[in-house]
């Protein structure tokens, strides 16, 4: 008799439990939405600010992603998205078993990581050499000239650089035709020097202008660190390695991520623009490929399969490195 009241008494206890924590819960819950609310409500400025971002974003990235039925459809002008038949994966099958797949992907990734390695610590040590001059107009001036290039679109770019490289009216042929006593070569024909060009001519027009986020970075530097740097004895490289290297550090792995996760969108306008028939079994890549196949050709649910891959691979690379860079530091992006 006393086991089933002390089980009866515990049983009712339990429901008085758990019926106050529901009713702290449900409070807690009403609580949040009024601070949300009343956080809204003060800084309303800021939303508002934010109301184009959101309606661009709604209409111009998430708007169009319906699209990407196309790559599962036998798509048709006429009968539209929803209209056209369904085909599964025939149109990946197609990209997968195409003669060119493997030299299209290796040509992306070997083009994207060489661009990546070249872009990537030139920034940093250009920023680290603008920090450390003390002459305030002579860094102006470099700083100047090093942003200049970045202004420049890429089809004037590429104009100026097949006229320097022109095979026998170019300065770079003239040039090292009488330093060297050599003949002209047709360097944009000539498929070695493809990926070169690519990535210096990139190095040299956005030089100056990615270095301006480290140069902000080294600028946040406490300058009590760099007085107590100089009272314990350190010279200039000293505090470069140990101070404004590791103070920059986590701005070069936000921005790694960042770049990994646009590594197989590499710059479509530019290599199109490079691209001859003599340079194409290197300059192929699937930006380029994708475009072929679905402008020129029509072949649109193809080009959307190629897309879909592509969009895939980086999804997947980025969350790759932003996992490491999460294991090894605190810098990651989610």
């Amino acid at each position: 008799m006393q086991a089933n009241y002390s089980a009866a008494e515990n049983k009712a206890g339990g429901l008085v439990q758990n019926e106050r924590k529901k009713k702290r819960k449900q409070a807690a819950m009403r609580q949040n939405k009024t601070g949300i609310w009343r956080r809204i409500g003060v800084n309303y400025e800021l939303y508002i600010f934010l109301i184009p971002a959101v309606v661009y974003t709604a209409i111009f990235l998430y708007g169009p992603m319906y699209g990407v039925l196309m790559a599962f459809k036998d798509y048709n002008m006429l009968e539209g998205v929803m209209g056209s038949p369904w085909v599964g994966l025939k149109h990946f099958q197609r990209f997968f078993q195409g003669y060119n797949f493997w030299s299209t992907l290796f040509n992306t990734l070997l083009l994207s990581l060489y661009y990546l390695a070249a872009t990537l610590p030139l920034p940093v040590i250009l920023a680290i050499i603008f920090n450390n001059v003390k002459n305030g107009m002579f860094k102006k001036s470099v700083q100047l000239a090093a942003y200049a290039p970045n202004f420049i679109s890429v089809v004037v770019l590429v104009g100026i650089m097949k006229i320097v490289f022109a095979p026998d009216t170019g300065v770079f042929n003239i040039v090292i035709e009488k330093l060297f006593h050599v003949e002209t070569a047709d360097v944009f024909g000539r498929p070695e020097y493809f990926r070169h060009l690519y990535v210096w001519s990139g190095v040299w027009q956005t030089l100056g202008w990615n270095s301006i986020i480290y140069v902000a970075a080294l600028t946040g530097i406490s300058p009590e660190l760099y007085e107590a740097f100089t009272v314990d004895g350190a010279n200039r490289l000293q505090k470069i390695r140990y101070l404004e290297l590791p103070s920059i550090l986590p701005t070069v792995v936000i921005v790694l991520i960042l770049n990994t996760g646009s590594i197989m969108n590499i710059g479509f306008e530019k290599v199109y623009l490079m691209q001859t028939p003599l340079n194409l079994s290197v300059s192929e890549t699937l930006p380029t490929y994708l475009y072929k196949m679905g402008v020129i050709n029509n072949d649109y649910g193809l080009a959307t399969a190629v897309g879909f891959f592509n969009s895939a691979v980086s999804c997947i690379l980025l969350v790759i490195v932003n996992t490491v860079a999460k294991k090894l530091g605190d810098s990651s992006l989610f």
